[in-house]
């Protein structure tokens, strides 16, 4: 497996000189990590942060995880696109996401409606313009040239020095299912490897197949919080305090009828408490909402335990399909954080 994280500069003090944001990274390196993906949410750009951590570092990949269709026009994704990917030498990954009606609509006020279609058709464009020939585009959501017009189909000025591998943010089975059919590569979250065959993986095989693809023709990363306890007393504290976060998740993300991890959580086995939580949460109830729940659901969708339960946690997500694990080391300090990540890297190169 290669190994990545996530970074993003929301909450950070970044300043001229780089913060703490950018010293992980560039330690991160250092460590031997493969891939740093830079999320934006609904906090900081993630473009202006990459090319700058494209100045900073030599060989890792760095990947927007993930730039917001429907805030960028397609062309628009496809110049960052091919600036990022010319600056860093190559090391671009383009990571898109549909993200949700909250941000989309509540930040952006731009319509969240046909979400699928808005991706299908940013992904033609974007590879109509790396490919450097006129852009041309009749759908339902684009329209390249506008129609009526005076316009005729024009082609970049800049052309892509390097292959642009493209990566989908996932989860609901129709996403899935355009993933396997057009992107390179698949990010994914609220992961369980004990369920993942059915909530995931049989959507994105069936897009695969009906691109005349294999698993090995795609990427799969996912994602999970590292952290190591000394021992079962510090595992319990660990998990207690990690509740309320997943709380939020299938309670407070998204808008008050569409929450994709709530369903995510739902389709791998944990249907009726993902729906007790949400219920609680919405109420606002968030002390009763946390204590639903498990142990279990923490423990399936995190890398966290003793160093040994860590390891073995690791060859399940390998065995499951994972090529490419996202990271997020716990700790308090920078210090802490590399430090987490420095043994979880020693860990995946032990599993070969």
């Amino acid at each position: 497996m290669r190994t990545a994280t996530t970074v993003e500069f929301s909450t950070a003090a970044t300043t001229t000189t780089g913060g703490d944001v950018v010293a992980f990274a560039v330690e991160a390196e250092k460590l031997g990590l493969d891939v740093c993906w830079v999320a934006e949410a609904w906090g900081a750009d993630a473009v202006s942060a990459l090319g700058y951590l494209a100045a900073r570092t030599d060989r890792m990949l760095l990947g927007s995880g993930v730039l917001q269709a429907g805030t960028r026009s397609p062309v628009l994704v496809a110049q960052t696109a091919i600036t990022l990917s010319n600056l860093s030498g190559g090391r671009f990954l383009l990571g898109l996401g549909a993200s949700g009606p909250q941000v989309i609509e509540g930040l952006h006020g731009v319509a969240f409606g046909r979400p699928l279609a808005r991706i299908a058709e940013t992904v033609d464009i974007v590879r109509q313009a790396f490919a450097g020939g006129k852009i041309s585009h009749a759908g339902n959501e684009f329209q390249i040239p506008r129609p009526g017009g005076e316009a005729v189909p024009m082609r970049l000025s800049t052309r892509a020095e390097h292959a642009i591998p493209v990566y989908l943010a996932a989860l609901s089975p129709a996403m899935l299912r355009l993933t396997g059919r057009v992107a390179d590569g698949w990010l994914g979250t609220s992961f369980v490897p004990e369920g993942a065959s059915g909530a995931y993986f049989a959507h994105l095989d069936k897009g695969l197949a009906a691109a005349g693809r294999a698993r090995g023709d795609i990427d799969v990363c996912q994602g999970a919080e590292v952290a190591f306890a000394a021992d079962e007393d510090e595992l319990r504290g660990m998990i207690a305090g990690r509740k309320r976060e997943l709380a939020f998740s299938l309670g407070g993300m998204g808008s008050a009828s569409t929450n994709f991890y709530n369903r995510a959580y739902s389709r791998q086995g944990w249907a009726e408490v993902a729906a007790a939580v949400r219920e609680r949460w919405q109420r606002g109830d968030r002390e009763g909402a946390t204590a639903l729940v498990t142990d279990a659901m923490v423990l399936g969708t995190t890398l966290i335990g003793t160093a040994e339960m860590v390891r073995a946690r690791l060859a399940v997500w390998r065995d499951a399909g994972v090529d490419t694990v996202r990271l997020y080391p716990a700790g308090d300090t920078l210090e802490a954080k590399l430090s987490t990540l420095g043994r979880a890297i020693e860990l995946v190169r032990d599993l070969g």
